[in-house]
């Protein structure tokens, strides 16, 4: 594995909420780290903070690609975002993965831990975070 890829951050962009997820300082595994909530907190000042606390050498955002492959307006709304973080980020690499099923696979899986949908609503961002992290460390060369 080439560690100068970690630690990294994992980013479920939303309308209202975002997911975040980091993976251990060695990027064999990801867990949750917070949602947050657009209403209460400038989504691009917290992840700054996140990435000078825990140190991270990549940020990987969820690119939301409809299943013919082409990319809608939510993905455009993605891309405007993570330009933002980058001028915000220097010298730290993003990297978008493809989101899609990664809600719908977060969901599922809290379902089979016996989660009820309600208490899902406050997990779910952070999950799909885990499952973008978990897929950019399948894709990347070892």
């Amino acid at each position: 594995m080439n560690d100068s890829r970690h630690p990294a951050l994992g980013i479920d962009h939303g309308e209202a909420r975002l997911g975040i997820a980091a993976t251990d300082d060695f990027g064999i595994l990801a867990h949750p780290v917070e949602t947050i909530d657009r209403a209460r907190t400038d989504p691009i000042t917290r992840i700054v903070e996140l990435v000078a606390l825990r140190r991270i050498r990549t940020v990987v955002v969820g690119l939301p690609v409809r299943m013919d492959g082409s990319e809608g307006t939510s993905a455009e709304k993605v891309r405007a975002f993570a330009k933002k973080l980058v001028a915000e980020l220097p010298g730290v690499p993003l990297v978008f993965v493809d989101e899609t099923l990664t809600t719908a696979s977060a969901a599922g899986k809290l379902h089979e831990a016996g989660r009820k949908a309600r208490e899902q609503k406050a997990v779910i961002d952070q999950a799909a975070a885990v499952e973008i992290l978990n897929l950019w460390m399948e894709e990347s060369p070892e």
